[in-house]
C-alpha cells in the first residue's frame, strides 16, 4: 500500500472478512516469516538514528501523527467497523479516541517523563554522590496485538515506544489486516524514518518469527492460552515481556448505588463490543435487598438494544468476531443452565441477522461451579449472582485466578474506595466501569492469569525504557573506607560506623568519633 513505513514481504494474502456479513472485502499481503529476521535488523538500524534524536524532535513527529489520525478519524472508523462489526460509535470513542489521546499525551508529555531525575541519598556513607536515573530506549520492541480494538491497543503500545526511542515490530491480528495497513500507513504520511516501526501481518507463525528475532521486550495482548505460550517462548530466549491475558472482571453493587445509573453501566459494560473487551463485566455481584430491583432494570434495558450491522447508525450490539465465538456462547450458556442457571432474557444465536450474531443475555443464579465464572466469557452475556453483602461479594469477586478490573457501585465514596482496596485487580473504579483504559495517564494491567506487566501511562512507559543510575563522587581523591586492606582494626570501626548510621541518639554520640575515623583511613 502507498506510504507504508516498510515493505512487506510476502507469500500469499490474508482476507479482510467482514463479521457483520462474513464477506471477504479485500486481501493484505501476508508477512513471510522468514522475512522477520530482516526487518527486524532494518528496524534496528533505523532505531540507532532514531534514538540520537532529541526527545523534543520525537514528540513532535508524535504530535503530526495525532494531526494525521484526526484527518483521517472517518476512514479509521470505517476499517475498525468493517473488520471488528462494532458500532461506529464505538469504534470512534474506543479505537480513534484512545489512539488519538495516547498520541497528546506523549507529545505533551513525553519530554517530562522521560526527563533524567536526580536521586537523593539518604545514607550517610552516600552523600558524597550525586546520583541520576536515566531513561534509555531498550532498542526495537516486538508487540503482539488483538483483533477486538484493532487500533487502540497496538497504538498505545506503538506511541511510548517510539517516543521512548524504540523501534517496533508489531504484529496485528490476522483478522484485521486493514487496521494493521491503516496504522503502518500514518506513521509514514506522519514523517516517521521508514523502517522503524513495521507492521507484520499473518497468525501465530509470525508472531513465532518475531520472538525468535530476538526483539529487546515483547508486548502481548491476547488469550491466556496463547500467552502462556508466547511467555514460554520468550523464556526460552531470556527475553522480557509485558502480557496482557484478558480479565474476568467484577461489578459489585452495594445497597446504595443509584440503581438506574449502575443497571445502564452494567448493560453497557457487559454488551459494549458485543462483550469482546478484556474489561467487560463479567461477573455481577449484586446485594439481595436491591437484586430484583436491579435484574429488573437491566432486563428492560437490555431488551431495548438493537443488534445488527455496524455500519448502521441504529446498532448498539454488533457481530462476534467469527462463528466460533458463537458456538462458544451457546456451550457456556448450556453449561450454567446444565447447573442451576436461569436466563432471564437472550440466550440465543441470531441466524437471521447473521452467522455472527448473538443476543445479548442476562442470565442470574450463576455461582463459582459454572465455566461463565471460571473462563473469560468475550461475549455478551450479563451473568449475576446474588450475594448478602458487601463481605461476600468482595470474597467472591477475588475468588478468580484472574486479577484485572472491577467496579464497586456506591453512593458512599469512602466506602467505595475501602472496597476497592481490597479487591484483587490492577484497576478499580468507583461508580464507572471499563473507562480507566481510555485515561491515557491510567496504567493497564493485572496479574495471575491476566498477564503481567503495564500499558499506558508512565508505567506502561517505564517497561519501555532501561532505567540507568549514573552515579558521580565527588571525593574523587578519597579513597573509600570499605576497600582493602582489611583486617581487626576495619571490622571494628565498621561495627561503630553501623551503630552510628542505624542505632539511636546515644549510639549516634557515642560512635561519631569512630565512624569518622572509619570514614577517613588509611588503606596502604
Amino acid at each position: 500500500m502507498p506510504g507504508m513505513v516498510a515493505t512487506q514481504v510476502a507469500v500469499d494474502t490474508i482476507p479482510s472478512i467482514d463479521p457483520a456479513t462474513g464477506q471477504v472485502r479485500a486481501q493484505f499481503e501476508r508477512t513471510l516469516p522468514l522475512a522477520v529476521a530482516g526487518l527486524m535488523a532494518r528496524a534496528r538500524a533505523a532505531q540507532v538514528e532514531w534514538a540520537k534524536r532529541p526527545i523534543e524532535e520525537r514528540c513532535a513527529l508524535i504530535g503530526k501523527l495525532k494531526k494525521t489520525m484526526l484527518e483521517a478519524r472517518e476512514a479509521l472508523a470505517d476499517a475498525v467497523v468493517r473488520e471488528s462489526g462494532k458500532p461506529r460509535v464505538e469504534a470512534l470513542f474506543a479505537d480513534v479516541f484512545v489512539s488519538l489521546d495516547t498520541a497528546e499525551y506523549f507529545a505533551k508529555q513525553g519530554r517530562k517523563l522521560l526527563r533524567a531525575e536526580k536521586v537523593k541519598h539518604h545514607s550517610t556513607a552516600a552523600k558524597a554522590k550525586s546520583g541520576t536515573l536515566l531513561y534509555e530506549p531498550l532498542g526495537v520492541v516486538g508487540i503482539i496485538s488483538s483483533w477486538n480494538y484493532p487500533l487502540a491497543i497496538p497504538m498505545s503500545q506503538i506511541i511510548p515506544a517510539v517516543a521512548a526511542g524504540n523501534g517496533v515490530l508489531c504484529k496485528t491480528s490476522d483478522f484485521t489486516p486493514e487496521c494493521g495497513a491503516l496504522i503502518g500507513k500514518l506513521f509514514g504520511e506522519a514523517g516517521f524514518p521508514v523502517e522503524l516501526v513495521t507492521i507484520l501481518q499473518g497468525g501465530g507463525e509470525v508472531g513465532q518469527a518475531l520472538i525468535e528475532a530476538r526483539p529487546d521486550k515483547v508486548f502481548f495482548t491476547g488469550s491466556v492460552f496463547t500467552g502462556k505460550h508466547v511467555a514460554e517462548a520468550c523464556a526460552r530466549g531470556l527475553l522480557p515481556s509485558v502480557l496482557e491475558l484478558g480479565g474476568k472482571d467484577a461489578m459489585v453493587v452495594l445497597a446504595d448505588a443509584d440503581l438506574d445509573v449502575a443497571s445502564s453501566a452494567a448493560v453497557w459494560g457487559s454488551y459494549s463490543n458485543c462483550g469482546q473487551v478484556c474489561l467487560s463485566v463479567e461477573r455481577l455481584f449484586v446485594e439481595e435487598s436491591v437484586s430484583e430491583e436491579f435484574i429488573r432494570r437491566c432486563v428492560e434495558k437490555t431488551q431495548k438494544l438493537r443488534m445488527g450491522p455496524g455500519s448502521d447508525p441504529g446498532t448498539e450490539i454488533g457481530p462476534l468476531i467469527r462463528p466460533q465465538h458463537v458456538q462458544r456462547m451457546k456451550d457456556l450458556i448450556a453449561d450454567a443452565v446444565a447447573k442451576g442457571a436461569k436466563v432471564v432474557w437472550g440466550g440465543r444465536a441470531r441466524p437471521d441477522l447473521g452467522a455472527n450474531f448473538f443476543e445479548p443475555t442476562v442470565i442470574t443464579g450463576v455461582n463459582a461451579s459454572m465455566k461463565l465464572f471460571q473462563d473469560e466469557t468475550f461475549g455478551p452475556i450479563m451473568a449475576i449472582q446474588v450475594v448478602k453483602d458487601a463481605e461476600e461479594a468482595v470474597a467472591r469477586a477475588n475468588d478468580t485466578e484472574f486479577a484485572l478490573a472491577a467496579s464497586v457501585w456506591t453512593r458512599d465514596a469512602d466506602r467505595g474506595k475501602e472496597l476497592a482496596r481490597r479487591l484483587k485487580a490492577g484497576t478499580v473504579m468507583v461508580n464507572d466501569v471499563m473507562s480507566g483504559f481510555a485515561i491515557a495517564e491510567a496504567p493497564h494491567g493485572g496479574c495471575g492469569l491476566s498477564g503481567w506487566g503495564r500499558t499506558h501511562g508512565k508505567a506502561g512507559l517505564l517497561e519501555m525504557v532501561n532505567v540507568k543510575y549514573v552515579d558521580v563522587d565527588w571525593l574523587k581523591g578519597v579513597e573509600k573506607p570499605w576497600w582493602y586492606r582489611y583486617g581487626s582494626e576495619l571490622e571494628k570501626a565498621a561495627g561503630a560506623f553501623l551503630k552510628f548510621e542505624f542505632g539511636g541518639v546515644r549510639e549516634k554520640v557515642r560512635n561519631a568519633r569512630a565512624a569518622m575515623k572509619t570514614m577517613m583511613r588509611r588503606h596502604w
